[in-house]
């Protein structure tokens, strides 16, 4: 028997007496026990996009906090030389020997159109290299600075990695700067998208009765809504006249309009549900506040639905603010947005003629298809315990 074992021992007692038995107990080993968290976590990382999804959403909401050191050039910065130049590809070796370079592009007017034609000029090198020194720019409007972290040796040498637009602007400058005005739309919708839902469906799931059906009534009307001609209708109402913050905020406000009815359902659910529980009700009988009980007891126990809902609407709060700006009727220049730079790109001899004005519609794509797939692992990790 091993040591770890409980053992027993019999003693032998004068004859015509009772065998006694004498158990000796061993110090049990502990048991660790892994929190929800830790289950949760232990469940996501299994699904293998929600992982890479997490690293490019970190990615890109890392480019939104360094903006600025990010970019090569400044939003605004135009060059009327260089309209629609196409992407520059980085090159590592200029004669036989690594050195980290883009070839400068040389134009030449057709006789009949008068387009500008560029072509590559094999013999003209520029430059490029890690933290040099370009346009000053103030770090979060704060800091003054002239580092970049990639950019041409020369600061009046172009450089445009993925092309400039019709008033020679560089377009992945302006994508840079665009990820931070399109990113946080979608975080701070959802954020009142958050304080809504949890607010009126808490209200509905724990009060019920005539309440309860007049809210449920209320999302139902909301629900049957056409987003997108009610967004219109809306974005149309907002006035030419006010500061890109004020069109900022409204938009913001009236993506997270429509979009609070699916968490408050969940919400409302989840409170029916745990309402007539043991812990519930032994928080009302110790007299706790409607909301203490909500707030301490009631929204830890399924927080990780709350995440995965919340990571889910962000992908449609994005959509919408592009969909409203590129029409016209969201944020409008000199603000810089995906949708807002998506503009350029709505004729087909744009298209045709320029397809790297594409490109903030690749990022919408790869940032809403991220999103969505995190969502779907946080939403499979919520539950730890299923199958």
């Amino acid at each position: 028997m091993n040591d770890n074992d409980a053992s027993v021992t019999k003693t032998e007692n004068a004859p015509g007496s009772e065998t006694v038995a004498v158990a000796s107990t061993q110090s049990e080993p502990d048991i660790l026990v892994a929190s929800q968290w830790k289950l949760v976590w232990w469940k996501f990382r299994k699904h293998k996009l929600a992982m890479i999804s997490l690293a490019i959403v970190a990615v890109l909401y890392t480019t939104v906090i360094f903006a600025e050191f990010l970019a090569p050039r400044l939003p605004r910065s135009h060059s009327s030389q260089h309209v629609y130049v196409p992407p520059q590809r980085i090159r590592f070796f200029s004669d036989g020997r690594f050195e980290l370079h883009v070839l400068r592009y040389t134009f030449e007017r057709d006789p009949l159109s008068l387009q500008r034609i560029w072509t590559l000029n094999e013999d003209d090198v520029i430059p490029i290299g890690f933290f040099v020194r370009g346009q000053p720019y103030r770090m979060w409007g704060l800091f003054p600075a002239e580092r970049r972290l990639l950019g041409p040796k020369n600061i009046d040498d172009p450089f445009f990695l993925m092309g400039t637009d019709g008033l020679g602007r560089d377009v992945f400058s302006r994508m840079i700067y665009s990820a931070r005005v399109s990113l946080t739309v979608g975080l701070v919708g959802v954020t009142l998208t958050f304080i809504l839902g949890i607010l009126i469906g808490g209200i509905s799931g724990l009060i019920g009765g005539r309440l309860d059906n007049f809210i449920q009534r209320v999302i139902e009307i909301v629900l049957s809504i056409p987003h997108l001609p009610f967004w219109l209708a809306l974005a149309a109402m907002v006035p030419i006249h006010w500061s890109p913050l004020q069109t900022y905020m409204m938009i913001t406000v009236i993506l997270a309009f429509l979009s609070w009815t699916g968490l408050a359902r969940v919400v409302r659910s989840k409170f029916l549900s745990l309402r007539d529980e043991d812990f519930v009700l032994a928080a009302r009988l110790d007299g706790c506040s409607k909301t203490r009980l909500i707030t301490r007891h009631m929204l830890p126990s399924f927080a990780s639905h709350i995440i995965a809902s919340i990571t889910l609407t962000i992908p449609g709060v994005i959509i919408g603010e592009t969909a409203l700006s590129f029409l016209g009727l969201g944020l409008r220049p000199p603000v810089v947005s995906w949708g807002v730079m998506l503009q350029d790109a709505q004729r087909v001899a744009a298209m045709a003629d320029h397809p790297w004005l594409l490109w903030p519609a690749a990022a919408v794509f790869v940032t809403v298809l991220a999103l969505n797939y995190l969502g779907d692992g946080l939403r499979d990790a919520a539950d730890p315990y299923a199958s």
